[in-house]
This record gives C-alpha cells, sequence and structure tokens, in this order.
C-alpha cells in the first residue's frame, strides 16, 4: 500500500516546491485533481521538479478533450517521469460538461469505457502497432509516423476511471488498470459496494482478481488534542455535505443507517443554508468517513481500516495541511513512511536444499 497527497489548484512554480517537499517529507506519489487549473499542467511541473515521485490525474475530465490529445499528453508525461504517471480519467457531471465546456455528456458510462478503450489503441498506435479503433463514439485510423510522438521505452501508462455506483464500478473491473474512490467512503461501501463490484467486472472480462487497483481517498483527522483534531473534523464535515448532496451518492448514507441524509442536504442547499448542510452530517454519520487519530496511531489506524482493500491511500488533507503547518506535513509524511514500510510485500527467501526435497 503507498500513500499518496492530494492537490490541485496550485501555480505551476509553486506546484515544483511542492512536489520537492512531498518527495522530501516520503510521501509515495501527489494525486493532482481538475477544478480551476488544468492537472496535465501540474504533473507536468511536478514531474520536472522530481522525477522519482508517482503522479497521477485523480482525475482529469475526459470528454473535453478527444481520447488522442488525452493519450498524446499522458504519453510524454510517462516519459517526463520515467513511467511513474497513471492517467486517472472522470466524467464530471452534466452541468460542467455540457454548460462549461460545451460538449455531449450521455451517456456517461458508456461513453468512458469506449474513450478508455480509445486512449489505450492510441497507447498502441504511439508504439508502432497498426491504429484503427471503431468504437461506439470514438473513430479514429490515422496517426502518420511524423504526428507520433513514437516509442518510449516504457510500459503504456495505466489508466484509472472515477467511479462511485456500481455501473462504473463493474466497468472499471472491465477495462480500467485502476479505481478512483469517491472521497465520501465508508467501511462498508467500499468492502460492500466498490470491491465485490469490482470483481464482479474482472469476472465478466476475464481478467485476473486484482487487475485494478483501488485508489482510496481518506479524510484524515488527527491530532494530539481535541482542537488540533477539531480543524479537521470540522473541514471534514463540510466536505461531505458538500458531496453528500449528490442524489446519486445517497446509496452511500444508506449503507450506514442513514437513509434520509441527502434530501436534507438538498433542502439545505435550496435554501442556502451551507452551514445548516454541514449540521445535517452528524459525528454519528462523520465517524464513518473520517479517521481519526493521535500522531502515534495515525499509521495504525490507516493500515487498519485500508491495507487490504487500497492499493494506494491518498491523504485528502494533505496540501492543505502543507498550507497550515509545514511542519505537520512532515511528521505525515513519517506516518506514510511507516505505513509503506508495513505494508510492503515479504521479499522471498531463498530456502535451503532440505525444504526442495
Amino acid at each position: 500500500m503507498q500513500v499518496d497527497v492530494m492537490t490541485g489548484g496550485r501555480s505551476l512554480r509553486s506546484m515544483q516546491e511542492f512536489a520537492r517537499a512531498t518527495k522530501a517529507a516520503g510521501f509515495s506519489g501527489l494525486v493532482l485533481t481538475e477544478t480551476g487549473r488544468t492537472a496535465y499542467l501540474a504533473c507536468a511541473a511536478s514531474a520536472l521538479a522530481e522525477p522519482e515521485l508517482d503522479l497521477a490525474t485523480g482525475v482529469a475530465v475526459a470528454f473535453p478533450r478527444s481520447p488522442m490529445i488525452t493519450a498524446s499528453t499522458a504519453w510524454e508525461l510517462a516519459e517526463a517521469c520515467g513511467g511513474r504517471f497513471r492517467l486517472g480519467l472522470g466524467t464530471q457531471v452534466r452541468a460542467h460538461v455540457e454548460r462549461r465546456f460545451g460538449v455531449p455528456f450521455d451517456p456517461p458510462g458508456p461513453r468512458l469505457e469506449d474513450y478508455v478503450q480509445a486512449v489505450r489503441a492510441c497507447f498502441a498506435g504511439f508504439r508502432g502497432e497498426p491504429f484503427n479503433f471503431e468504437g461506439r463514439f470514438t473513430k479514429m485510423s490515422l496517426l502518420p509516423k511524423a504526428w507520433s510522438p513514437g516509442p518510449i521505452g516504457l510500459p503504456d501508462p495505466s489508466i484509472d476511471v472515477a467511479a462511485v455506483g456500481p455501473w462504473m464500478l463493474r466497468m472499471a473491473g472491465r477495462v480500467a488498470d485502476g479505481v478512483h474512490v469517491h472521497p465520501i467512503n465508508t467501511d462498508a461501501y467500499l468492502r460492500e459496494t466498490v470491491v465485490d463490484t469490482v470483481a464482479a467486472g474482472l469476472a465478466e472480462a476475464g481478467r485476473a482478481p486484482g487487475s485494478v487497483q483501488l485508489i482510496v481517498p481518506t479524510f484524515t483527522v488527527v491530532g494530539d488534542s481535541r482542537e488540533e483534531q477539531q480543524r479537521w473534523r470540522e473541514m471534514a464535515r463540510q466536505q461531505v455535505s458538500f458531496y453528500g448532496s449528490t442524489p446519486n451518492y445517497a446509496f452511500i448514507f444508506e449503507q450506514i443507517g442513514h437513509p434520509d441524509t441527502t434530501a436534507r442536504i438538498r433542502e439545505c442547499q435550496k435554501a442556502g443554508d451551507v452551514q445548516g448542510m454541514a449540521d445535517v452530517v452528524t459525528d454519528d454519520i462523520l465517524d464513518h468517513f473520517v479517521v481519526t487519530a493521535a500522531w502515534d496511531d495515525l499509521a495504525d489506524a490507516l493500515v487498519n481500516r485500508y491495507a487490504g482493500v487500497a492499493s494506494r491511500v491518498v491523504l485528502y488533507y494533505g496540501a492543505a495541511m502543507f498550507d497550515h503547518n509545514p511542519r505537520d506535513y512532515e511528521r505525515l509524511g513519517e506516518v506514510a513512511r511507516d505505513i509503506v514500510r508495513r505494508c510492503r510485500p515479504a521479499e522471498p527467501t531463498e530456502r535451503s536444499p532440505e525444504t526442495h526435497r
């Protein structure tokens, strides 16, 4: 299990500084979100500043970019960081795709599945294989040598998708290398929905179990006093209420015995009552979504929750901690190194001649 930090929305120069600080602190990598700033440029700045840091878009919006443009960008980023780049793709929501980007959205699941396969076809073309993709939504057949980036001597970048509901999780099992699990995840959701549904998609496609990595964000509430923890706890409460306003995520609250949560959050949202939205997320609800621990206990708490489920744990508030208190960011890096050390697969030992008999 690796431990990454989630970030986004930084200038390219400050992104380079942050990448160097992240590597020095001991984290495995960075997951770059995409909102007002592009995730790809942030990855490029990070790769040039710290090429030994694992990098992933988490996630980049797929539909506004052609699969060829996305594939070319991912190819160059993989080359820049020696194959440490993972391409994370997502649909975004209808309003942004149709009204901000001005491109088609429906049907989002099948369209994203087609998109992933189109990007893979581009990767194959870059390696010199015949190029002719005939998908449901994308058709491509022209890739002259002069217009191809060409081989880079590295494996194709892994392609991960953002998935929440059963259809998308199953699709990820069929075609993706990884799943960016939604930040509002609970133990019940991870084990009862994500793991089982991705496994069903793997079986459907005839892929080996474990072929898809789960990349799981976590809200950490860490501190050696109640006052220290409260800052992160209230940030998490606000975030859970924001995400919880999405109707498609209502079932996550139903799984933990709070079936009316999304409806109540939406009532407050329609009234413009932001604090009321947060107040719907009671302490009992919030405890399902956060990992709370003193500093010395945080590694244990994260391992207990995610080992055996997550391939990569992504610290949602890591970047905020860096901005708030760089020394605490270094302490968080120490926790990350401890987790990686504990979860590293044991190296095989050479057996004595007697063991071969």
